[in-house]
């Protein structure tokens, strides 16, 4: 049987085929983590804003790992930051552990991990294979990552301030050009490995 085939096979274990379940989450949720850490500090010259590559790293985990691991991959790069590590962006100049992570930027770490596990389990129904539905998963993880990001940061900040000028619209055109890339990617990966296991 053609496990690349298999709709809720997921892409990490499809690619790690590692018998072991608890040591292959291990290590993928390490490496996850790590890549979120990575991510945190990128930054590409983009309009409005710079282009940050975390939300999209986020995601992908999400799709690559499934709802259970990429939500746990997600948590355990929150609880890196909890503890002190400068895992997130602006650390440590901005300050470190959780009065960074209570600050205006908490709901949005919240969302990705409600992101991750949306987007992982509408992959593990194989909306990762189709560039279409791999679109729109990214869509909706998007709004999850904004829910909670606008929602924190106007309880914070207040909402008689410009909130959506703040947390929103200046990361809109990014996010679409990060959409488009997972769009792309996410199926092809997956019909290259297909091609592979032939």
């Amino acid at each position: 049987m053609n496990t690349a085939a298999s709709p809720t096979n997921t892409l990490a274990k499809t690619l790690l085929p590692i018998d072991n379940a608890v040591v292959r989450n291990l290590i993928l949720a390490i490496v996850g983590s790590l890549a979120l850490w990575v991510s945190a500090k990128l930054s590409i010259p983009f309009w409005p804003v710079p282009l940050t590559m975390q939300t999209l790293v986020v995601l992908v985990i999400g799709m690559a790992f499934g709802a259970r691991l990429g939500a746990a991959t997600v948590l355990l790069y929150l609880a890196e930051g909890a503890v002190g590590l400068p895992v997130f962006s602006g650390t440590p100049e901005k300050g470190i552990g959780l009065a960074y992570m209570m600050s205006t930027t908490g709901g949005y770490l919240v969302g990705f991990v409600l992101a991750a596990g949306a987007v992982g389990f509408l992959a593990e129904r194989g909306w990762d294979r189709s560039p279409v539905k791999t679109a729109l998963a990214m869509v909706l993880g998007n709004i999850l990552i904004y829910m909670t990001g606008l929602l924190w940061l106007g309880t914070i900040v207040g909402w008689d301030k410009p909130v959506l000028a703040w947390g929103l619209t200046p990361f809109l055109a990014g996010d679409a050009v990060k959409i488009a890339a997972a769009a792309v990617l996410m199926p092809l990966v997956w019909r290259l490995v297909s091609a592979f296991k032939r």
